[in-house]
């Protein structure tokens, strides 16, 4: 059972401080059995920053578009997988497969497997620019969506449990259906925070006199960095995500950028949640249902479009 979600990586501060973080996490070898699990298409992990670099210039010199510190530069995707149902390699390999099949071989890209949690799970980055570079992948909406059909369709191709019904309940996302809800993190706390104190804020002061209303601790220095009450250590500002930045910050006091604050999810009772994974193998003793064919028909349908566009 693979659950997906994709986002977008953009420039901020600079691309390759934003490539630098994104590929730095999912290559990290204390993650990825001191970098055994890690794949590169088109492209060598331990250059793939600099490669990524280059055929954005290649892009820029060819077609004279530039977003500016907008522009999204590459995409991450995230793939995880049920406690005890694959190995490490194997979802490297599903991993793979789902990153082969969603950018069409079209793309650069990196894949990660890291063994830090009870359940596999697989990081993707690819490049927004294609391998021609004179085009670049445009997400569209309900992306997200598209992408787990593709995830679903590869895990039962191998005999892996998936999600019968993927649609959304109130508040509840995919994880919490499962049963893998988690109190939210440091960082997503201080995220909160911040989102709730800065449509308040018109300058600077006025945010970190905010934060400090709050009970958050500000340490000064090269990058700010914030402590919570609860939490044993400090968490740099650039580590909070390119919506919170210090450039981010000013603009959004300003008006200039817009961040719709994440909706706060309220974790499913007991009786509120329903049993979402088909046990493949009964499925193919029982014979599917109705239902069950219609879906599987409706993902083959879609397989056959083209998932990944360029303008």
């Amino acid at each position: 059972m693979g659950t997906t979600w994709i986002k977008a990586i953009h420039k901020g501060g600079g691309i390759a401080s934003a490539l630098m973080r994104s590929i730095s996490y999912i290559g990290d070898k204390s993650k990825t059995e001191d970098g055994e699990l890690v794949y590169g298409y088109e492209c060598d992990p331990c250059t793939a920053i600099s490669e990524f670099l280059l055929s954005k210039k290649i892009y820029e010199q060819q077609t004279g578009r530039d977003q500016g510190k907008h522009d999204v530069i590459a995409y991450h995707v995230r793939m995880s997988f049920k406690e005890g149902e694959v190995t490490a390699e194997k979802a490297l390999d599903l991993g793979r497969e789902l990153a082969m099949r969603w950018t069409r071989g079209k793309h650069q890209l990196i894949i990660a497997a890291h063994t830090n949690t009870k359940n596999p799970h697989v990081h993707i980055i690819y490049n927004s620019v294609n391998l021609e570079c004179n085009g670049k992948y445009q997400d569209f909406k309900r992306s997200a969506i598209a992408l787990r059909r593709v995830s679903d369709q590869i895990c039962l191709e191998n005999g892996l449990s998936v999600i019968e019904s993927p649609g959304l309940s109130k508040g509840h996302n995919r994880a919490e259906y499962l049963g893998e809800n988690k109190p939210p993190t440091i960082r997503e706390q201080l995220q909160n925070i911040i989102d709730e104190i800065l449509p308040q804020c018109k300058n600077y002061d006025d945010f970190i006199n905010g934060l400090q209303a709050q009970g958050v601790t500000v340490k000064f220095g090269k990058q700010l960095s914030f402590k919570l009450q609860n939490a044993k250590r400090f968490a740099r500002q650039d580590t909070l995500g390119d919506d919170y930045s210090i450039e981010a910050i000013l603009e959004r006091m300003s008006g200039k950028r817009i961040v719709v604050p994440k909706q706060k999810i309220i974790a499913p009772t007991k009786t509120q949640k329903p049993n979402l994974l088909i046990d493949i193998q009964a499925k193919l003793q029982q014979g599917y249902g109705a239902g069950f064919e219609q879906w599987l028909r409706t993902y083959a349908t879609w397989l056959s479009q083209p998932c990944c566009a360029v303008y």
